[in-house]
């Protein structure tokens, strides 16, 4: 196939988003462009197994990669570099980068998404160009779903500088296949060949062999959809539902469905909504959610859940308490809590309407469709809820912050994903405020161990408890809908939120 695989030529995606930035560590987004401009130690395939990419292989115990102290409560992990590797702007990557991403990452001016992962290392050494010991405060299984996974950082540019406003947020600097040429705000983002780019094909060929690619940001799905008919986008994902036959039988594209490692779900705003701080308010929304209906109106692609966890993982726990849809289950407790229903239908308490506003994400009309459902569904409860949907940077800022009464959205984990980042008291993701000793204590211990069997007894108990709780309701786990030229060889979905565009160097234009 090699040979039919020719260098050359331009692939225009369509990004359903505006982008913040391209800092992939500083972006409230999915890195999408960052992807297939900057490179981790190793990511996740299209089997969310973890592959060796600037290392040479994945640590484990078995290789000898991951040593665990004598007393267990510590761990190393040693990364050898590939050698040979350069910056797209002929500078060689070394392990000083490696250890200057941590240093620059953990930095309490850099205002960053997340810094998950950061805290737990103590120290990081580098004996040589090609080889870096990270010494770890903890024992942390969950290491390759954080830091230098996400990209590597190049100290020769940004050393002493301000990486909240330096250009690199416009233009990072990477190993990755392909390098930025120009980004235009709320516009597009234009990619072209990193001529130093490291890998190379089972031939000798030197990779990428797309001369470059242009990312369209087109927030409004019916334009997508059009320049996806028309030809103008190539590639595309997260196509909504009720779109989906538009696309079908349109000749020369695909529609493919990937089923992602991602969850709906309806969070409460437990730091300001006093009627959430009531877990009978919180279960009678969830018995008041018609979960099937919301399926049947994104076309059936959607499953119901009854956990945070989705069901491909092996820990999944089915025997969570469930929230069956049962309006009658609903009113009853909405009754016991006090919320009688007033003269409108709308139920009051202490003189206080059940009226709150409910966020999503603007112009995401698959969020949008399901939103109207639940809107509908909890009316017949007695409860009133408006939309308030935002988007870009004030969509990012209002989700992080708490800044809604509910937020209906979703999130995607990595291959080995931390739940702590959503639900633990000081998570990244955990807007809403949430806390819960118990919940904080069962994460820890899940993610403080490499016992398989202890891991999954921690997360399966997490569940369960989490459920009791109910902080946030799990709705449906949702399969992102990816339309594709025929044209484009080389492509397979990525299910984690490393994103389709992990492994770009291999795509190829027929």
């Amino acid at each position: 196939m090699a040979a039919a695989q020719q260098r050359g030529g331009t692939l225009t995606v369509g990004l359903g988003y505006d982008i913040d930035t391209l800092n992939v560590y500083s972006t409230g987004f999915l890195g999408d462009v960052q992807a297939a401009v900057v490179e981790g130690l190793v990511a996740p395939d299209a089997k969310a197994n973890y592959v060796p990419v600037l290392a040479t292989q994945v640590p484990s115990v078995r290789n000898g990669g991951i040593k665990v102290a004598a007393d267990g409560k510590t761990m190393t992990v040693t990364y050898r570099l590939r050698p040979g590797v350069k910056w797209s702007d002929g500078q060689p990557l070394t392990s000083a980068d490696v250890k200057f991403t941590w240093e620059a990452v953990k930095n309490p001016k850099f205002i960053a998404e997340s810094k998950d992962g950061t805290e737990d290392i103590a120290s990081i050494d580098t004996p040589n160009a090609t080889t870096v010991v990270v010494n770890y405060k903890r024992v942390a299984p969950d290491f390759m779903s954080t830091l230098f996974t996400f990209g590597i950082l190049p100290k020769h540019a940004l050393d002493g500088k301000d990486l909240n406003t330096d250009s690199y947020n416009e233009k990072p600097l990477g190993t990755g296949p392909f390098r930025v040429k120009e980004f235009r705000r709320g516009q597009y983002v234009i990619l072209e060949r990193n001529p130093f780019y490291w890998r190379k094909d089972s031939k000798g060929v030197q990779l990428p062999y797309l001369d470059g690619m242009i990312f369209k940001i087109i927030p409004d799905s019916n334009t997508l959809v059009t320049q996806l008919r028309t030809g103008e986008v190539q590639l595309a994902y997260g196509i909504p539902y009720s779109q989906v036959k538009q696309l079908d039988g349109v000749p020369g594209l695909n529609v493919v469905k990937n089923n992602v490692l991602s969850w709906q779900h309806l969070d409460f705003n437990l730091k300001t909504v006093d009627a959430f701080k009531d877990p009978n308010v919180r279960k009678a929304f969830a018995y008041a959610i018609n979960k099937s209906a919301v399926s049947k109106a994104l076309g059936g692609y959607p499953t119901p859940i009854n956990s945070v966890v989705v069901p491909v993982f092996s820990y999944a726990n089915a025997a969570v308490p469930k929230y069956d849809y049962n309006l009658a289950r609903a009113r009853q407790l909405l009754d016991a809590a006090g919320w009688k229903p007033g003269p409108d239908g709308i139920r009051v308490k202490d003189g206080k309407r059940m009226s709150f506003k409910i966020m999503a994400q603007a112009g995401r009309s698959t969020d949008e469709d399901a939103q109207q459902v639940i809107i509908a569904s909890l009316k017949q409860a007695g409860i009133e809820l408006q939309p308030d949907n935002k988007s870009g940077v004030a969509f990012r800022d209002a989700r992080y912050k708490g800044n809604y009464d509910l937020f209906y959205g979703g999130w995607i984990t990595s291959a080995d994903p931390t739940y702590s980042v959503f639900f633990g008291s000081k998570g990244v993701n955990n807007g809403q405020g949430y806390s819960n000793p118990r919940i904080d204590t069962l994460l820890t211990r899940a993610e403080s161990t490499l016992d398989p069997a202890q891991r999954t007894a921690a997360l399966r108990e997490f569940q369960s408890a989490l459920m009791t709780d109910l902080p946030s309701i799990p709705i449906t786990t949702n399969p992102s809908m990816i339309a594709v030229t025929e044209k484009l060889g080389g492509f397979v979905p990525n299910p984690t939120n490393m994103t389709n565009f992990v492994n770009t160097s291999g795509w190829y234009l027929k």
